[in-house]
């Protein structure tokens, strides 16, 4: 398989942006239950007003994330732009028997997610410097974190269908593993959101995309969307993996997530038959 993602800066630093681009492209590797092979840099630099020294290091930060899940680079391509970018395009493989698609999911399953919500909205809360330096380090440390881990406590799992969640927010990619048999129920009290999310979110501060989401998530829902948690359409970067998996295992789904490093892993909600005139995605207090 092959895929490719790049986004703009998020943070100051530029090895940790570096290794955030990194893990937001290698993340549809992972939401596919595969391992990454190779990967080719993807760099828009402004090399007339930047030094050299802070393309190197967004590389190198870039470098030891595909390290880090095993993969190596082999190359890429660099372009001279106003606007900074990097990204990867990645070579990733999997068994067809346990590779994972998003519209699979049974009725029954149990919906995991494995990070918290609110990226977007501390994103744009950087650059407008409204974080102290924790909220910024623990922002940065869940981008950074790869999916890779939780793909390899799955082994012998029953995850019948998964997603990661990225720009188009929790709902918006919670919508793209829908079928015209199933709906969704969401427990919306579950859903891990960080404090510090919230407290931004409050403000106002949250990218445009969060909007768009909700705006397109609005004839999925059983409620009007402008009653719902704004934060539950936050325009993620490198977000983490959705997960439908079969009821039975759950729990033990959920114990290994937490051993991985995915400490505020939840069990967020249900699949559903979905009966005639009912939508496809309910959220629940």
């Amino acid at each position: 398989m092959q895929t490719l993602d790049f986004i703009t800066p998020v943070v100051d630093d530029p090895y940790l942006y570096g290794q955030i681009a990194a893990a937001n492209s290698l993340s549809d590797v992972f939401a596919m239950g595969a391992q990454v092979i190779n990967a080719l840099n993807i760099v828009g630099f402004d090399s007339c007003n930047l030094d050299s020294e802070i393309l190197s290091q967004i590389m190198q930060g870039g470098l030891s994330k595909v390290r880090e899940c095993g993969g190596v680079i082999v190359g890429g391509h660099s372009i001279a732009t106003p606007e900074m970018y990097y990204g990867l395009s990645v070579t990733g493989r999997v068994h067809p028997k346990k590779f994972w698609a998003n519209y699979t999911s049974k009725v029954g399953d149990t919906l995991i997610l494995t990070k918290p919500l609110g990226m977007g909205a501390l994103s744009t809360a950087i650059k407008a410097d409204m974080l102290n330096l924790e909220q910024i380090k623990e922002a940065a440390r869940y981008m950074s974190q790869l999916n890779f881990y939780a793909v390899g406590a799955m082994e012998g799992i029953r995850v019948n269908a998964a997603t990661d969640v990225t720009g188009f927010g929790f709902l918006g990619h919670l919508s793209e593993m829908g079928r015209d048999d199933i709906s969704f129920e969401i427990f919306t009290r579950d859903v891990p959101i960080l404090a510090s999310a919230r407290e931004v979110a409050a403000i106002g501060l949250l990218p445009e995309g969060s909007y768009k989401n909700r705006e397109f998530c609005a004839k999925f829902l059983n409620m009007d969307a402008n009653d719902a948690d704004i934060l539950l359409f936050d325009a993620q970067t490198s977000g983490g993996l959705l997960l439908a998996v079969d009821a039975n295992d759950a729990k033990n789904a959920l114990k290994r997530l937490k051993e991985a490093g995915y400490e505020m892993t939840s069990v967020v909600g249900t699949v559903n038959e979905r009966k005639l005139g009912q939508n496809l995605i309910n959220l629940k207090p």
